[in-house]
């Protein structure tokens, strides 16, 4: 079955899975690839007893999706690395994948209350958890991520991150503190790691990243003042760079891969002097 993320549409429901329906299997941090596709229908014979814990998604094409989890070795799936399969791959459905990933999160982690330690049961009309004696839902968590690029006339800052492997240089990025705007922790983070003031702090799209559950929101700056000082515990390093002139950067997948082509465009296009 050939389907993309504009084919799917989220939803929730107490049901559990009908034969005819689509199942996306997890295990740990991977995923179970079928032969063809990301999902895998639920009468495939080697998904005999998942039904009690398999979650809703929503559907694709009239067809209801959920997500449970097997061992890694169930035989005939490819085991695929979710941060890779987001980073390298352009095949994956990444609102679908992701979107699984995080309600599954939320469901293994929430299967007791966190007041009274009792047994927590499906809410009976939205994607809850609910606790009969506490009468409180748990709703799937976010935790909400600034990430920026910050500009400096004809260049943008680009950092490695001191905990990646990977080669890629990226943006300065951090979670955002209780009673912050999200302008404010964009200020801080980047002062934080950086040891750079920014202004001119702007919206420009968001995306969810399921590692485990935060949402990321970007955003533009302009250098304001300051010189490079690391915070080396979190960068190894970082500098100023031109468009088409940069190091690797994380493909178009991520939101970061896509701040920076759409900042290397914004240079490109004005020419400007800015900060």
């Amino acid at each position: 079955m050939n389907y993309s993320d504009t084919d799917w549409k989220s939803g929730w429901t107490i049901a559990g899975p009908e034969p005819r329906d689509l199942v996306l299997l997890v295990s740990g941090a991977h995923i179970l690839k079928p032969e063809e596709g990301w999902l895998v229908s639920r009468d495939d014979p080697r998904l005999v007893g998942i039904d009690a814990d398999a979650v809703a998604l929503g559907s694709i094409r009239e067809r209801a999706v959920y997500v449970t989890e097997v061992p890694e070795d169930t035989a005939g799936f490819e085991l695929v690395n979710l941060r890779e399969a987001i980073l390298m791959r352009e095949d994956v459905p990444t609102a679908l994948v992701s979107t699984g990933f995080q309600v599954w999160q939320w469901w293994r982690d929430h299967r007791f209350c966190g007041r009274c330690g009792g047994e927590t049961g499906f809410h009976p009309r939205e994607r809850a958890k609910w606790c009969d004696t506490c009468h409180i839902p748990w709703y799937p968590r976010l935790a909400p991520c600034v990430i920026v690029v910050i500009r400096r006339n004809d260049r943008f800052l680009l950092a490695k991150n001191a905990r990646v492997k990977r080669h890629f240089y990226s943006l300065i990025a951090g979670f955002v503190e209780p009673g912050e705007s999200l302008e404010e922790a964009v200020a801080r983070e980047v002062m934080e790691e950086t040891g750079l003031a920014v202004t001119n702090v702007r919206y420009c799209e968001s995306q969810p990243w399921p590692f485990p559950h935060q949402l990321m929101v970007g955003f533009f700056a302009d250098y304001a003042g300051g010189e490079l000082v690391l915070q080396e515990d979190e960068l190894s390093d970082a500098g100023w760079y031109r468009p088409g002139d940069t190091p690797p950067v994380p493909p178009q997948t991520t939101i970061a891969g896509r701040l920076i082509r759409l900042m290397e465009r914004e240079i490109a296009e004005a020419g400007g002097t800015r900060g």
